[in-house]
Formats: structure tokens, C-alpha cells, sequence
């Protein structure tokens, strides 16, 4: 009698190829877990840019600074979602901050996550938009005047001494911030590299990786930003701020291609047991997302445009293109990374024997529509959080001077 057999389990089983364990069948963590540490990378990245200028006095990009701010919390606000619904009883969630476990490292990066967003970026934020809560709290009315009223805490003091206590305090909270941002990513990379069981995770290097591709995609994120609000709001691109971001961009990604092919270079030196699988899996399931897409399209060709753009006297309206352009890659590469660190760490058998296949749904709990809804999102709640606090309210005045 043949054995009965889920219509579903038969068709996935038509993707395998080789010898795999019955419990590897299909893939534990999805799209949600990779877009998961795309988020957390672009809150760190867009984070350490803003502090360029606060704590390292880089005024060509104060243009961006408060946008980094804000973008910074949008995207944090949404980054724990893709863990929460990935959970299969999501109303447990808390838990982790109720009884913690503190040999778990997903539950102590709850205390990490926590620690970021509520003590050091709100706080920035706070101190940084303090004078326009003022501001709004006596000219708007209704309940928008009382919620304006409510976030200035009770201090209502705009003169310059007590403006310059807030830009001394909001100076001190991103130098710790910028080791908590570094924290907050580094954790995640922590979290895959502390594996050790999976050869394609288990590296050292794995935290460094995803700290230096966080502040690779944060810049580019910036600067997609900016130049969409520029045109957006029909305001002139400051092309000495996108020429200091394309610079620290391209310096960005110089590091993290280097160390991911001195990740590369360690594993065939070492020659583990554990080589020849990662070798098929990269020439063979990884081929399109790893070569294509994440080294050539986000990596290669990228490195080379903004290569130019600090080699050559390029004329402003091609630089900004080519600033632009370079930056969109480089976000649809780092989240290349981030699919192939997750799925392409689940693809191959413990055994080193077999592959299996991943294939998201497009509607469902773990699926390419929730998956989009979560990469939207963030950006709504950026618009929402820029109607009510403008972050370009007399910004640039230093630099509008020298323009």
C-alpha cells in the first residue's frame, strides 16, 4: 500500500536533490527573518551617518542629519514585525522582557533593541527637535497643540543657553549611540555567526560582515532619500552633501567587499569537509542571488561607478545620477546579502549530501505580500513622522553660504 503522503510534502520533494534530512524539508525562517536584519541594517546604517555630523562636525551632510533621525526611527519602529509575526503564538512575545532568558540571544537582543530605541534614539530625537516641539506646541491648536504640549515634557525654555544644553546632550547621546547602533546590528550578525553547527553561518567575521553592510545600506538609503524629498519638495540637491555621501558610501563598501572576500578567502584556505557543499551551493541554488545579484549588480558595478566619481572630474548632473543609481544597487545587493546569509544557510543538509529548495508563498503569514507590506510600511511612517516634525526646518545654513 503506498504510504500516504501530503499532496504538498510530494511536490517539495520534487526540489530535492541528494540525500537530506526528513526535518529539513522546508526552510525554518522565510522572508520575514530576512528582511528581518535588512531592517535593523538600515536603522544602524542611517544612524552612524547622522552621526557623522553631530559628533565628527561633517557639515557637508547636515542636509540629511535630521532625516537620518527620523529615518532611523521609522525603520526601528517596524524592524521587530517580521520576528513578531513569524512567532507561532505572537502574544508571547513580551515574554522575553518579562522572564528573560539570558542565555538566549533572541531574547537578550530584546534588552538590546529596547536599550536603542527608547533610551538613546528617542532621546536624540527629543533633544534635537525640542525647540520645534516648542514651537508647534504654541501655534498649533486642537489636539495636535496638546500632543505638541505633551512631548516638550514641561520645558519650555528656547534661549540660546538652554539650546545649547540640548546640543551638548544630544551630542553626548550619539557618542553612545553610535557603539549601541554598532550593538544593535552586530547582534544580529552574532546571532547567525554564534551557529556553529552551519558552516555557512559559523564565522567570526560574520557581526564585522553585517556592521559594515548596515552602514553601507543606511548610506545609500540616505541618499536615495534625500534626492527623492529634494525633488519632492522642488528644493535644490546640494551636490557637496551627495558628493560626501557618494565618498563615505564608496569607503563603506571598499571595507565590506573586503571582508566578506577575506570570509571567502579564510574558508577555502581552512578546506573544511564542509567547502565542497558551500562551493555547489554557490555555483549552483546561489548562483543568480549571490554572483548576479549581490556581487556583481550590488557589489561590481556600484564600486565601480562611485570608483569614478572619486578618480575623474565628472560633471554635477551626471554625478548626482551616478550617486543615485550606485546607491539603489547597493540596496537591492545588501538585501541579496541578507537572502543568501538566511535562505542560503538552510539550503544544504547537515549531512553535506542534498539541497533542498525554498519558494515563498505570495499571500499567507510568511509570504512575498506580508513581506512588501513590512518594506512599505517604514517609509509611511517616515512621511507621517516628517509632517509632524519637519527635519529640514533651517537646515544647511552653513553650507548654503558656501554653495
Amino acid at each position: 500500500m503506498a504510504p500516504n503522503i501530503n499532496p504538498a510534502m510530494m511536490e517539495a520533494l520534487q526540489h530535492v536533490k541528494g540525500y537530506i534530512f526528513p526535518n529539513e524539508l522546508e526552510l525554518q525562517w522565510g522572508i520575514l527573518i530576512v528582511i528581518y536584519p535588512y531592517l535593523t541594517g538600515l536603522v544602524a546604517g542611517a544612524f552612524i551617518l547622522a552621526s557623522l555630523n553631530r559628533v565628527f562636525h561633517i557639515r557637508q551632510i547636515e542636509p540629511i542629519y535630521r532625516l537620518s533621525l527620523l529615518t532611523a526611527l521609522a525603520f526601528l519602529v517596524i524592524a521587530p514585525l517580521p520576528l513578531l509575526f513569524h512567532l507561532g503564538h505572537p502574544e508571547r512575545a513580551l515574554e522575553v522582557i518579562i522572564t528573560p532568558h539570558l542565555t538566549s540571544p533572541m531574547a537578550m537582543f530584546g534588552f538590546v533593541y529596547a536599550w536603542y530605541l527608547m533610551v538613546v534614539l528617542l532621546l536624540e530625537i527629543w533633544y534635537d527637535f525640542r525647540a520645534d516641539i516648542v514651537g508647534f506646541s504654541k501655534t498649533k491648536t486642537g489636539w495636535l497643540g496638546m500632543v505638541y504640549r505633551i512631548l516638550t515634557l514641561g520645558f519650555m525654555d528656547t534661549s540660546e543657553k538652554s539650546l545649547a544644553v540640548d546640543d551638548k546632550m544630544g551630542r553626548i547621546i550619539t557618542i553612545i549611540g553610535i557603539p549601541s547602533a554598532i550593538l544593535l546590528h552586530g547582534y544580529v550578525g552574532f546571532i547567525f555567526g554564534s551557529i556553529k553547527a552551519n558552516p555557512w553561518w559559523g564565522t567570526v567575521l560574520m557581526p564585522v560582515i553585517f556592521i559594515f553592510s548596515a552602514i553601507v545600506s543606511g548610506i545609500a538609503l540616505m541618499l536615495v532619500l534625500y534626492v527623492v524629498t529634494g525633488r519632492a519638495r522642488n528644493t535644490p540637491i546640494k551636490t557637496e552633501c551627495m558628493d560626501a555621501m557618494g565618498k563615505f558610501l564608496f569607503y563603506a563598501l571598499v571595507f565590506d567587499f573586503a571582508l566578506e572576500s577575506l570570509d571567502w578567502f579564510h574558508r577555502f584556505y581552512e578546506a573544511e569537509e564542509s567547502i565542497d557543499i558551500l562551493v555547489l551551493l554557490v555555483s549552483g541554488k546561489l548562483l543568480f542571488s549571490l554572483v548576479g545579484v549581490q556581487l556583481i549588480l550590488g557589489t561590481l558595478i556600484p564600486l565601480t561607478t562611485l570608483g569614478l566619481t572619486q578618480v575623474l572630474e565628472i560633471p554635477k548632473k551626471p554625478r548626482k545620477i551616478m550617486y543615485f543609481w550606485s546607491a539603489i544597487l547597493i540596496l537591492i545587493g545588501i538585501f541579496a546579502v541578507r537572502w543568501n546569509v538566511v535562505i542560503g544557510g538552510q539550503l544544504f543538509s547537515k549531512s553535506f549530501a542534498g539541497f533542498t529548495t525554498y519558494k515563498p508563498d505570495l499571500i499567507g503569514r510568511e509570504s512575498l505580500l506580508v513581506g512588501s507590506i513590512l518594506l512599505i510600511m517604514p517609509f509611511i511612517i517616515l512621511w507621517v513622522l516628517t509632517r509632524f516634525l519637519p527635519p529640514w526646518r533651517g537646515v544647511g545654513k552653513e553650507i548654503s553660504h558656501s554653495s
